[in-house]
């Protein structure tokens, strides 16, 4: 099984490529652009809102080496010789990269989301099926993504500024009872 380490970005102000001007890239580039990332879509034709959520648009065909200068890069097309060609260029350049909807031309799949607050769940089926991931998302979010949750993973976030201003460290302190206790509290708001 590939894609077993399960990693959350900081992809604020990190160079990103979409290649691809349809729905699915509109989606991708939409989520990128919410985590702060800089986006150039490449494509010949775009989507209605696609250049609203990307800095740069570069209106024609993918060309050999356009992922030289980026950290990330998503592939969006439907076709799936270019997929092939951008993911290779990108694995290349060791820049990674994800082809939608095509795990052999990925070096990262993306999960299946789900937010509130500051508490994000993530699943992922390993690339075998993102509809059952989809689903368990939403199951895992109508159960456990609740508003005493997220009052819970805030009061949580102060504690360890509290600990931290001290100069102590958080990781050899059990948080059990602290977790437990923020959301009972959470619980009865």
């Amino acid at each position: 099984m590939r894609f077993r380490y399960p990693i959350f970005l900081d992809l604020e102000g990190a160079a990103v490529l979409v290649v691809g001007g349809g729905p699915i890239a509109l989606r991708k580039a939409t989520g990128l652009a919410e985590a702060g990332a800089i986006i150039t879509v490449i494509a010949p034709d775009l989507v209605d809102g696609l250049a609203s959520v990307a800095q740069r648009i570069e209106q024609r065909q993918y060309r050999h080496g356009d992922v030289a200068d980026y950290q990330l890069v998503i592939t969006a097309t439907n076709d799936p010789a270019l997929n092939a060609q951008v993911a290779a260029d990108a694995k290349k350049n060791r820049v990674w990269v994800n082809s939608a909807d095509d795990p052999d031309n990925c070096s990262f799949i993306l999960p299946a989301i789900a937010r509130r607050g500051p508490v994000t769940v993530a699943v992922s089926t390993g690339g075998a099926s993102p509809a059952l991931a989809s689903r368990l998302r939403a199951d895992i979010a109508s159960t456990y993504l609740t508003a005493a949750v997220e009052a819970a993973a805030v009061e949580l976030a102060r504690q360890r500024a509290v600990i931290h201003a001290t100069g102590a460290k958080t990781e050899d302190i059990d948080w059990t009872g602290r977790v437990d206790a923020a959301l009972a509290a959470g619980f009865e708001c």
